[in-house]
């Protein structure tokens, strides 16, 4: 019989605290919908270009990320993208989640695909689409940088559910206008 884990315990070992989750309880965040996404560098470290004259100016990649981006609704045809920045050191991006259930004969999200599990469509969450794109742009700014395996990324990142039109009109207006205020932004270092 093995002695409880506290017991085993060192002066030096102290327990992980419990992570909170940020995602909305209970909400299914692969149903159709708007998002408001922000998402940070490892240390919002200034990687991705500057903001010259109120104007974000991007470096290679800053590039990447961009192009990166623009790439997620070939990748998941459910995705439609709207405003996006890429900052100095964040991401905000507003998307939405459509229904493509009855897009010229694609499998949808309850039906299983007749592929080899290397062609499979990847999963319609928010969450997976996140990793996928930090996965993505990891890899690349890494081999770029020639740094294989250093963070780019914060482990996490902010999601906010697009309830009305209103909300939306304020979130475009927000990340439009976030390189003119970058001085006055929280993520500004």
């Amino acid at each position: 019989m093995r002695p409880p884990l506290e017991n085993m315990m060192t002066a030096t070992d102290k327990p992980l605290p419990a992570r909170k989750s940020i995602r909305l309880d209970g909400y299914d965040y692969t149903q159709h919908g708007a998002y408001s996404i922000t998402i940070c560098t490892e240390g919002r470290v200034a990687l991705f270009g500057e903001i010259v004259d109120e104007v974000m100016t991007l470096n290679t990649v800053g590039c990447i990320v961009d192009d990166e981006w623009q790439k997620t609704p070939s990748i998941r045809p459910s995705v439609i993208l709207d405003e996006c920045v890429v900052m100095p050191n964040h991401v905000h991006a507003i998307l939405f989640f459509i229904d493509d259930s009855n897009d010229s004969g694609r499998a949808h999200g309850c039906a299983p695909l007749q592929r080899p599990p290397t062609l499979q469509r990847p999963s319609r969450s928010l969450g997976s689409l996140i990793a996928g794109f930090k996965s993505a742009t990891t890899s690349k700014i890494n081999r770029l940088r020639e740094m294989p395996g250093v963070k780019v990324w914060q482990r996490n990142y902010y999601e906010r559910i697009i309830r009305n039109e209103d909300e939306l009109i304020g979130l475009r207006q927000y990340i439009n206008l976030n390189p003119q205020n970058w001085l006055r932004d929280n993520d500004f270092m």
